[in-house]
Formats: C-alpha cells, sequence, structure tokens
C-alpha cells in the first residue's frame, strides 16, 4: 500500500535536503509531501519534523503556522521522526534564547554544551559540535535495524536534550557530555543528528523509518 509521508514545513529546517534523502528511501508509489498545513499532516501516514535555527525562533514558528496541536496529535497517532531541532522542542524548557518554553511532549529540559569542555585528547571542545561523531544504540529498535552500533553521524548543534526519563533514550553520544542523541516512545523517533547528510547509516534510517509499523514491535 502506498504511503504518504508528510515533511512539516514551518519556515526552518533544511527540507529540500530532507526531502529528497526520503524520496531516495521510499518506494515507487510512495509520495513525499512537503507542508505547513495541519489537515495534511495529520491525514499523513506518518510525519518527518525536521528544523534547525534557535529554539524561540522555532516556537514562534511552529505557532504562527497553527501547527502545535497537529504536531502534537502526529507524534501521538502515527510514525513520528523529528531530526535536530525537530527533538529538542519536544522536551519542555530550552536554556536557549534565555529560557524558552518548548513543546512539553517529554519531560526534560535542553542545555548548552559546558564551556571549557575537553575531549579524550585532553584538547578544549569547540561549540557548537559540528561534525561527525559515534552514535551508541543504548537498545534494539526497529530503526536501529542494519545499522551497526557506533556508526558515525552528521551533527551541528549548540545544545543537547536532557530528558528526565532515561527509559525513553535510544542512543547516546559523547562530547564533553555524554548526551542524548537519540529518543524513542512507541511512534516516535527523534534524533539529534541529521540523517539526510549522514551518508549510508542516515539513509539505512530513513529506509527503516518508511516502513517501520510500530504497532507489529515494541
Amino acid at each position: 500500500m502506498a504511503r504518504r509521508v508528510a515533511v512539516i514545513d514551518y519556515g526552518m529546517g533544511n527540507l529540500r535536503s530532507v526531502a529528497k534523502a526520503l524520496e531516495h528511501v521510499v518506494e515507487a508509489d510512495d509520495q513525499v509531501l512537503v507542508t505547513s498545513r495541519p489537515d495534511e499532516i495529520l491525514d499523513a501516514d506518518r510525519v518527518v519534523f525536521p528544523g534547525q535555527g534557535a529554539a524561540r525562533d522555532c516556537m514562534i514558528a511552529i505557532s504562527e503556522h497553527h501547527l502545535n496541536r497537529a504536531l502534537l496529535d502526529a507524534a501521538h497517532s502515527k510514525p513520528f521522526l523529528g531530526i535536530c531541532m525537530g527533538l529538542q522542542v519536544l522536551m519542555e524548557f530550552s536554556e536557549e534564547n534565555e529560557g524558552t518554553e518548548l513543546l512539553k511532549l517529554f519531560p526534560g529540559n535542553v542545555r548548552h554544551f559546558p564551556r571549557g569542555a575537553v575531549g579524550p585528547d585532553g584538547r578544549r571542545l569547540k561549540i557548537p559540535h559540528m561534525g561527525w561523531n559515534q552514535v551508541h544504540h543504548t537498545g534494539d529498535h526497529p530503526l536501529w535495524q542494519a545499522i551497526p552500533d557506533n556508526s558515525r553521524y552528521y551533527f551541528v548543534h549548540s545544545y543537547y536534550v536532557d530528558p528526565a526519563e532515561p527509559d525513553i533514550t535510544a542512543a547516546t553520544t559523547d562530547y564533553g557530555v555524554t548526551f542524548t542523541s537519540a529518543l524513542a516512545r512507541d511512534s516516535l523517533f527523534a534524533v539529534q543528528f541529521h540523517p539526510e547528510k549522514s551518508a549510508a547509516a542516515g539513509l539505512t534510517l530513513l529506509h527503516n523509518f518508511v516502513r517501520w509499523e510500530p504497532s507489529a514491535c515494541c
């Protein structure tokens, strides 16, 4: 059966590269739709929520596009993939912009990387965390299928999520601190890295997502 994958357009995010990566991994009859319409988001079979930029700007853009309720409803009702800022805004509060209230889907905060942190070689780590880094799986999940543990993905961020519920962490990454780089619950999966920029591992994750049937597992 053909699937419709909605990529949420709220004016922030590298939508073209996300959509192109999804088009590369879907079946011929599937449709990838970039949309800002709540009705199209809720009618889709699965939803991808990308994002980049500052937390406050992101929350303002979501509100201006009247997407708050559609986002939360989609996150509770169908396969949902958050990417980068699309992960962070699922939390309660961000330290960015002197403090920003978020969507409050999960308890926990978004924190700035500690200043002056050093890597294993003793050198001071640059912020933002930009470039390739390993992702350590914390358990089995269908979206990790055929992806070796400790595969490398592409990151660009100065803040990281600190969930209050450890059981939702699906992967961690080390950069001065060990932080949650993927979280999962029910039909939702969200990542701090950019799968659309992460070569084979990222494309495999997107391939797994568009075929994921949460009710058939877990």
